[in-house]
């Protein structure tokens, strides 16, 4: 029997792992300040049990996310059929020095190691501080096209 829908387990599902791991950048979802829904492109990076994204202090989603922390990830990428992945869960800011490991590492993941360690040392020289946001998943959805879909088609 599948596993359904909602169900955290599919986070390890070779699929969700593949995007998981892709060059594509997440669509991050969150509701702004004024009330009104924002979709923004993010590079994030997997940790195994949370995703990671992080962000200067002066952006506009941190003050957004500390009154309400609810998100929306999606991981997808450009072939077809298409694959999806969905995850919702609570945001949580941190403030670090310096440059959000995390976003070290997933600058690694999308320029390769040589440019990756290159534009993080630069970001170095400006950032005193990154936010860093963890979303743990507390809800995963996969759609491959093939044996998953959306719940609008599904029979």
């Amino acid at each position: 029997m599948p596993v359904k829908q909602g169900d955290l387990s599919l986070l390890q599902h070779p699929t969700s792992q593949e995007l998981l791991a892709s060059k594509i950048p997440a669509r991050f979802a969150y509701v702004a300040s004024d009330g009104t829904p924002r979709v923004v492109p993010i590079w994030f990076h997997w940790t195994g049990s949370e995703v990671v994204l992080a962000t200067p202090p002066n952006a506009p989603k941190v003050k957004s996310l500390k009154k309400n922390p609810k998100v929306a990830l999606t991981i997808d990428d450009n072939q077809f059929p298409h694959k999806v992945l969905l995850i919702r869960g609570t945001a949580h800011l941190n403030e670090v020095n310096g440059v959000v490991p995390e976003y070290a590492m997933a600058a690694e993941r999308y320029f390769g190691e040589e440019q990756g360690k290159a534009w993080v040392d630069q970001l170095r020289k400006q950032a005193k501080t990154g936010i860093r946001i963890g979303i743990k998943p507390e809800w995963v959805a996969l759609i491959d096209f093939q044996t998953r879909f959306p719940s609008a088609i599904s029979t």
